[in-house]
């Protein structure tokens, strides 16, 4: 087989790898007191940002989308359908996409470090999907842009426990399969400091 054709399967392999493990972390829920849960599905989002890179990564998040707008229950909760395109929670979903993008392409920055991982998963996964996110959610339920943005505070703890696992699983994947990744450079011995 051509290498070029080797490439391509493996970069479908992966995208396709990136998409399930998305769904399947949408379908872990940890309740929390005060009723706001916590589920998977963002870490599976910024995982799949921090391994993938900023050009493939959005296809693994084109997937877990098409298979919802097809009406599977791939997102978090079981929900899918159209539906999920017009709701509340669009601009998250839309915020994704940018989030993997901004992820990617702050790992390709320089040297791979726990600290860069942790900025990347931080500020992509969590910043820019808010970003995009509040705002869609404030328009679509009527609520204002401020009270909107009060009330996601509440997803923040869980977003940052979220953002210590990615980077704690990129890093223990980067040091035992450094291939998985997009950017195969070498990793580092700082990578842990």
């Amino acid at each position: 087989m051509p290498a070029s054709t080797r490439d391509t399967s493996a970069t479908l392999g992966r995208v396709a790898v990136f998409a399930a493990l998305i769904i399947v972390l949408g379908a872990v829920v940890v309740p929390l007191p005060g009723g706001v849960p916590i589920t998977g599905q963002t870490l599976g989002v910024m995982l799949a940002g921090l391994v993938l890179g900023p050009r493939v990564a959005p296809w693994s998040i084109a997937i877990v989308m098409a298979l919802a707008a097809v009406g599977l229950p791939v997102l978090a909760g079981g929900r899918g359908g159209l539906g999920v395109f017009v709701g509340p929670t669009v601009g998250y979903m839309i915020g994704w996409i940018a989030g993997v993008i901004v992820i990617g392409l702050l790992m390709r920055t320089g040297r791979f470090t726990w600290w860069r991982t942790a900025i990347a998963a931080l500020v992509g996964g969590v910043l820019v999907v808010y970003a995009f996110g509040i705002p869609v959610q404030a328009f679509i339920i009527g609520v204002p842009l401020d009270l909107t943005a009060l009330s996601s505070l509440a997803f923040l703890p869980g977003d940052l426990i979220k953002v210590t696992a990615a980077t704690l699983v990129a890093i223990a994947l980067r040091r035992a399969y450094p291939r998985a990744f997009a950017d195969t450079r070498p990793v580092p011995q700082s990578a842990t400091a």
